[in-house]
């Protein structure tokens, strides 16, 4: 039996409980079944953006004519060496961590899976290994559907689509979340025909206001509330056919086919069964209050637990969890700060707090203020012809319950109001600021004046 203070399980989020103790004089051994830096680095966050990035910047192009900015061709993007540059990075980022792991007397990276075989106790099949506390941060993985013929099929996931070396003529997009549109987007803009294709609504928990917009503008067509009955693959091709709502048959077929409908947790060969260690009817972890199993010292964050899935939610609950058990003496329960979202479709998303929707099903009095981005300065300059910033402003207190932005420049905009909800900020507070004028976030202060005169229309003066 191996001893050591701390057993981190996944090097994902999971690296906030391996370095920052080992700088205290922690004995820390680290797992991890595949490459360092989890989905985030390697198969999400990061690599999906070196994307996309890039493919921004042929919609630029795209949309240059009505300023008027003429080139005489459209320009081209080298697909392959952008995928070969996203994944030479990845891999020295991803390389780097065992490295730096190996110069800290005070790790033990270990590149194997291990389970539990008791409580405290885990193994790789070989040796066991056991700590006073243990931290599992395994992450998720794409759920695949169960539709007739689909595994027999060189379907994508996220992982290929972001390692193809050519692109492809045609795509379809199995799905209609995050990653599908995300991707979907950018694969239209290097020259792929995508088509989507969904059993449901797009963005499920977006503000209903956005997904209209969204898909209002989304550059590739969706078929929505379609029921899949089969997927094929013959001459290089996939066919797709289902049955939309009202009983019709629709048939389409691609190059490729991406499929992302939804995650599943990575709790299904960890042994779990061998420990108190509770699971929830749809496989994530239990924890409580203070991130704790049911087993006392096994500690769990990140995806896995089907709360918040961000890496930066992920980073702030690993974070917690080093100064709740290692640097303070007083014990806190977790306690989230608003948590914010994004998604990097074109056009770009980003949210913080409650929709409309929501407040509305929980019976919250509101005031609502909606401002396109036309509707300023900045937006007239760049003849901005999509988008807009929603505030909800709770109708008692004054503090904002909800903002939503779709638009350039999304996931960048909504961090005034970000910090505004964290302070407890009122609606007179972003009022009473002196905004750049003629900058992007004057589009926010034209919501809260909006606010503001919804509320003088209920006969309430500020």
């Amino acid at each position: 039996m191996k001893e050591f203070d701390i057993i981190v399980i996944g090097a994902g989020a999971g690296t906030k409980l391996v370095t920052p103790p080992s700088l205290i004089g922690k004995k820390v051994a680290v797992f991890e079944k595949e490459t360092p830096g989890g989905t985030c680095l390697n198969r999400g966050c990061i690599p999906s953006k070196m994307l996309i990035y890039p493919s921004e910047l042929l919609r630029i192009a795209d949309d240059s004519e009505k300023y008027p900015v003429h080139f005489k061709e459209r320009p081209k993007a080298d697909f392959k060496m952008i995928v070969q540059r996203l994944n030479e990075t990845v891999k020295k980022d991803s390389d780097s961590i065992p490295v730096a792991y190996e110069k800290n007397p005070n790790i033990q990276y270990f590149h194997k899976q291990v389970r539990f075989v008791s409580n405290k106790v885990v193994s790789d099949g070989i040796e066991s290994y056991t700590a006073p506390y243990i931290f599992i941060v395994v992450g998720t993985r794409p759920q695949i559907p169960n539709i007739p013929g689909l595994l027999d099929t060189p379907y994508w996931t996220s992982r290929e689509a972001l390692q193809a070396e050519t692109l492809p003529k045609s795509m379809l997009c199995l799905g209609a979340g995050f990653i599908s549109m995300e991707l979907g987007c950018a694969y239209q803009s290097y020259g792929c025909d995508v088509v989507g294709i969904t059993r449901g609504e797009i963005l499920r928990g977006i503000d209903g206001e956005v997904r209209q917009e969204l898909e209002a503008h989304l550059p590739f067509p969706i078929h929505k509330n379609v029921n899949i009955e089969s997927v094929s693959y013959e001459n290089k091709m996939f066919t797709v056919v289902g049955k939309d709502k009202t009983g019709n048959t629709i048939e389409l077929s691609a190059e490729r086919l991406l499929v992302a409908t939804g995650i599943k947790p990575n709790t299904d060969d960890l042994g779990i069964e061998h420990t108190k260690i509770q699971l929830n009817e749809n496989g994530y972890i239990q924890v409580n209050d203070e991130l704790e199993t049911d087993e006392p010292g096994i500690y769990s964050f990140g995806d896995v637990i089907g709360r918040y899935f961000y890496r930066h939610s992920a980073n702030f609950e690993g974070e917690y969890l080093f100064q709740n058990l290692f640097q303070t003496s007083e014990k806190k329960p977790i306690q989230y700060p608003p948590v914010p979202g994004a998604v990097f479709t074109h056009p770009q998303i980003a949210h913080v707090g409650f929709t409309e929707e929501e407040l509305i099903q929980k019976n919250i009095p509101y005031y609502k203020g909606v401002n396109p981005y036309s509707s300023s300065a900045m937006g007239m300059a760049r003849m901005s012809n999509v988008g807009f910033v929603k505030v909800l402003v709770d109708a008692s207190t004054e503090k904002v319950l909800g903002a939503h932005i779709i638009g350039e420049e999304a996931s960048n905009l909504i961090h005034q109001l970000i910090f505004g909800m964290s302070l407890g900020a009122k609606l007179n507070d972003y009022l009473d600021m002196i905004y750049i004028h003629p900058a992007i976030a004057e589009i926010t202060r034209n919501a809260f004046r909006k606010v503001r005169e919804s509320k003088e229309k209920q006969g309430k003066k500020i």
